[in-house]
């Protein structure tokens, strides 16, 4: 494992990129810090592979600058940097065994033995857990060991960084989910920053230790999983990051430390936020796990079940509020009888707690 450093080992630096009109990257600076594992998150088009290719050199920025490990490399090509990729297609050499791709960057270095070569290609083909079949051909591996090679081809050369652009999107969902828990490790394993761009933003919670959420080629928000999906900043960030009701309504009234909403035909408490003012319109996100589905007098907003899924481990339900707003509740299958009180077509109340709901935006009175 490589010995923390005191200097960040990525700064992009208010990095622009366009092409002819379009502007795919803009104004972005980011930091990536020794040994973390930063994925750029987004949909198609928002500038998260470009942004990638700008560190690693196949893209050249209009304006800004990228700097590794406290080295300017903005106007550098690829290989004159200290980093190496792994694209979705793995690009491994299909008359090549397993052992003769991982080794074939070191080749072309021409810095080592043939000793010293088949030492470290044996050292990283461990690392990946495929030190029995290293006499193979891409061929005859699974995508999942194909996957593996590639990024033992890019680990044995001892990279600052790996950069990982949507490196399972060939899998299939059982092996995307085994991979991520496996390159997670592999990431904690070697200390090396691992920079991982993906659309997947269940991938992207369980392998990283902050995401960049991308829109427009701006980032909405940079940060940990747990703070982007429990206090999103935008309406983008919420509904991107998981499932998520955003709700709209008008504040009502100020009770010290909250405020009140009105929303639907009923009033629900708000927390405090900057900005808020009586008779601001508000959007609050709530995540459909923290919201409870009653009947009878019990206090909440009331609704309509319009639909009802059955998930195995959860239920989902969809509720219709009075003024047309939808709701979506997910509940764990714990043996009651909810799906039988809640049916399609019930009455029903919605709540939650006051530190359920997040403001997302706010507009004048």
């Amino acid at each position: 494992m490589r010995a923390p450093l005191s200097q960040p080992d990525i700064e992009v630096r208010s990095v622009t990129k366009r092409f002819g009109e379009f502007v795919a990257v803009a104004n972005i600076s980011l930091t990536v810090e020794a040994g973390e594992f930063l994925t750029l998150l987004g949909p198609s088009g928002c500038g998260k592979t470009t942004l990638l290719r700008m560190i690693a050199g196949f893209e050249t920025p209009d304006d800004g600058s990228v700097i590794l490990g406290g080295e300017d490399v903005t106007h550098l090509p690829p290989h004159r940097r200290n980093v190496h990729t792994v694209f979705q297609h793995y690009a491994l050499f299909p008359h090549m065994t397993v052992a003769r791709n991982i080794a074939f960057g070191l080749e072309q270095k021409k810095r080592f033995s043939k000793t010293e070569i088949a030492a470290k290609v044996a050292a990283a083909m461990e690392m990946v857990e495929l030190d029995d079949l290293g006499d193979r051909l891409p061929r005859q591996l699974s995508g999942g060991q194909q996957q593996r090679v590639a990024i033992a081809r890019a680990l044995v050369c001892e990279p600052r960084v790996l950069l990982l652009d949507e490196p399972l999107g060939a899998l299939d969902q059982k092996l995307r989910r085994q991979m991520q828990i496996e390159l997670k490790s592999l990431q904690r394993r070697t200390g090396i920053s691992f920079v991982f761009v993906t659309h997947d933003q269940e991938e992207a919670l369980t392998m990283s230790d902050r995401i960049a959420v991308l829109n427009k080629g701006k980032i909405e928000q940079l940060a940990a999983p747990r703070e982007l999906y429990e206090r999103p900043r935008t309406e983008f960030t919420a509904s991107f990051i998981g499932t998520c009701n955003l709700l709209r309504g008008t504040v009502c009234a100020c009770n010290g430390d909250s405020f009140a909403m009105k929303l639907a035909d009923g009033i629900v408490s708000i927390p405090v936020t900057e900005g808020l003012t009586v008779g601001s319109s508000v959007t609050l996100a709530v995540r459909p796990e923290k919201i409870a589905l009653s009947t009878g007098d019990e206090s909440g907003l009331a609704g309509t079940v319009r639909e009802q899924v059955y998930l195995g481990d959860t239920t989902h339900w969809y509720v219709e509020l009075s003024d047309g707003q939808r709701v979506t509740v997910f509940a764990p299958n714990d043996g009651r009888a909810a799906t039988e009180t809640f049916r399609v077509g019930a009455s029903v109340k919605v709540g939650w707690s006051v530190g359920s709901g997040v403001v997302v935006a706010v507009s004048g009175q």
